[in-house]
C-alpha cells in the first residue's frame, strides 16, 4: 500500500514535522510531553542549529533543530537512525556550545540556563545491565553524585529508545505516549486514528501528508528517503551477515575449546560446554565486526552521496568522521 504520510525517522520528514516555524506548536507540545509541570514551555524561538566554534580551526556542531523557550532555557532535539560510536558522547561534546554562548563579557556571575539534549533513536543501547532499563523507552540523565542526588539540574539528557515503544492504539494514556505512537507508525498512517482528532496533532498529519507537498520538499524528501533505505539496508546486511559468520565461526571455535576441555574432563562434557560457550562468544563477536563494517561502508555512501551534492571537504569529514584521505580515495 502507498504510504499517505513521510517518514519521519528521515531527515526531512523529522524536520517538516518538528523544526519549521510553521511547526513550533507540535513541537512545544512534544517537549512539554517530556518535561515536568514546572518547566513547561509557552513560547519557542528557533536557532541557528551550526554551533561555531571560538576560532576557524575548532570543530563546529550542527544540531538538527536547536531552540530557546522564553526563560532562555536551550533545546538540542537530534533524530539518530543508526548507532554510532560515542554517539552519547557526542551529544554531551554539543551540549557544550549552548553552554558556552551564555558567557558574558565582563563582571558575570555565571547564572546559566537550563540545557536540555534530547535524542530520539531509532535503536537502542546495548549496554544496560539491569532487565528494566533494557526495556525502557525513555532514560533521563542528570549530572549526580556518588549518592544519587542530584548535583546540578540544569544539564538534562532524554534519550528516546523508539524500539522499546510497543504500546498499542488502546494503551495510550500519556501525552508522551501518543506522540511516540505517532512518531513510530506515522508512515503506515492511511486516516487519522480518532485519538489524534486535537488541533496540534490534526495539524502534524497535514504537515506530513505527502500528496500536500510542493515540487522542492518531494524532491528533498525522495533523496532523504533514499539516504534512509539505503542506510537502514547496510546496517541489516550487517547484522545478518555477521550473524551467520558469527554462528559459523562460533562453531568452529567451540568445537576446538570443547576437544581441548573433553580431553580433560570428558569428551562429551568439553564439547556441551565448548560449543555454548564458543557459539555465544563468536556470534557476539562476529555481530560486532559485521555493525563495524555496515557503519564504515555507511559512512562512505554518505560521503559520496555529500561530494556529489558538493558539500566541501571539510563538511564531510563533520557529517561522516572519516578521515580526508579516505574521502578523496572515494
Amino acid at each position: 500500500m502507498k504510504a499517505k504520510y513521510l517518514n519521519p525517522f528521515t531527515d526531512f520528514g523529522f524536520k517538516k514535522i518538528f523544526g519549521e516555524e510553521a511547526s513550533k506548536p507540535q513541537l512545544i507540545d512534544f517537549l512539554n510531553s517530556l518535561l515536568p509541570e514546572r518547566d513547561q514551555i509557552v513560547e519557542l524561538t528557533f536557532k541557528n542549529n551550526e554551533q561555531l566554534g571560538f576560532t576557524p580551526y575548532d570543530r563546529k556542531a550542527i544540531y538538527d533543530i536547536y531552540c530557546e523557550n522564553q526563560n532562555g532555557e536551550k533545546f538540542i532535539v537530534e533524530l539518530q537512525k543508526a548507532k554510532q560510536n560515542y554517539f552519547r558522547e557526542r551529544t554531551i561534546y554539543y551540549s557544550t556550545f549552548p553552554i558556552r554562548e551564555q558567557a558574558e563579557k565582563g563582571i558575570w556571575n555565571y547564572n546559566l540556563k537550563a540545557v536540555y539534549c534530547i535524542g530520539v533513536l531509532d535503536f537502542t543501547f546495548d549496554d544496560y545491565e539491569s532487565e528494566p532499563e533494557k526495556s525502557e523507552v525513555v532514560h533521563t540523565i542528570n549530572l549526580k553524585n556518588q549518592h544519587g542526588k542530584v548535583f546540578y539540574d540544569k544539564l538534562t539528557y532524554i534519550y528516546l529508545e523508539m524500539p522499546n515503544f510497543k504500546k498499542e492504539e488502546t494503551q495510550l494514556h500519556t501525552r508522551l505516549d501518543k506522540w511516540l505512537y505517532f512518531i513510530k507508525n506515522l508512515e503506515d498512517f492511511q486516516n487519522i486514528p480518532e485519538l489524534f482528532k486535537d488541533e496540534v496533532f490534526t495539524h502534524a498529519f497535514e504537515v506530513a501528508e505527502l500528496a500536500k507537498m510542493d515540487r522542492e520538499d518531494w524532491e528533498r524528501y525522495e533523496y532523504s528517503l533514499k539516504v534512509f533505505r539505503d542506510n537502514k539496508a547496510t546496517y541489516d546486511y550487517a547484522v545478518e551477515t555477521a550473524h551467520e559468520e558469527g554462528l559459523l565461526k562460533g562453531m568452529q571455535e567451540g568445537l576446538k575449546e570443547g576437544m581441548e576441555k573433553g580431553i580433560q574432563k570428558g569428551i562429551q562434557e568439553g564439547l556441551e560446554k565448548g560449543l555454548e560457550k564458543g557459539i555465544q562468544e563468536g556470534l557476539e563477536k562476529g555481530i560486532q565486526e559485521g555493525i563495524l563494517e555496515g557503519k564504515k561502508e555507511e559512512q562512505r555512501h554518505i560521503a559520496r552521496q555529500a561530494k556529489v551534492m558538493g558539500l566541501g571537504i571539510e563538511n564531510i569529514k563533520i557529517l561522516t568522521g572519516l578521515s580526508e584521505e579516505e574521502i578523496n580515495n572515494l
